[in-house]
């Protein structure tokens, strides 16, 4: 288990692992009252939260699959990506793609954190790749089985 530094300068209690094996831990929105979305609108929902990762480690912001079930509303670049150097509050990009308003009341889940171990690449320039049995195959390519 990686130890995370946190600040809670909302009103919201801490993210908190809903089960004993979740993988993320849900963000609440700190909005002071409640925000509507519109069909189609997008707007950055802060949370009142602010983290230190450790080198090595990043937190994805990834949807709720039961608002974008229930109203259509998801996480509009995920999984959004909190770099282990940001030290700013972690705000959620939410969208409604539904076709009514939606109201989003202060303390309302909006979205899931999942910190998670990562690597960085070391890119060598190369004039060729060696081949594989898929090859450049793009997407659909593997077909449906």
């Amino acid at each position: 288990m990686v130890k995370v530094k946190i600040m809670n300068k909302g009103r919201q209690e801490l993210p908190a692992y809903a089960t004993p094996l979740s993988a993320g831990m849900d963000l609440r929105a700190d909005t002071g009252g409640p925000v509507t979305l519109r069909p189609m609108e997008r707007r950055l929902i802060g949370t009142g939260l602010y983290i230190a990762l450790p080198e090595g480690y990043e937190a994805q912001i990834r949807p709720r699959s039961g608002l974008a079930l229930r109203h259509g509303v998801t996480v509009l670049n995920s999984p959004g990506t909190v770099d282990a150097d940001y030290r700013g509050e972690i705000k959620v990009l939410l969208v409604n793609l539904s076709g009514e308003d939606f109201t989003l009341n202060d303390g309302e889940r909006i979205a899931q954190m999942v910190v998670a171990r990562h690597e960085q690449a070391l890119l060598e320039p190369a004039d060729s790749l060696d081949e594989t049995e898929r090859g450049a195959g793009g997407y659909g390519h593997t077909g449906v089985k």
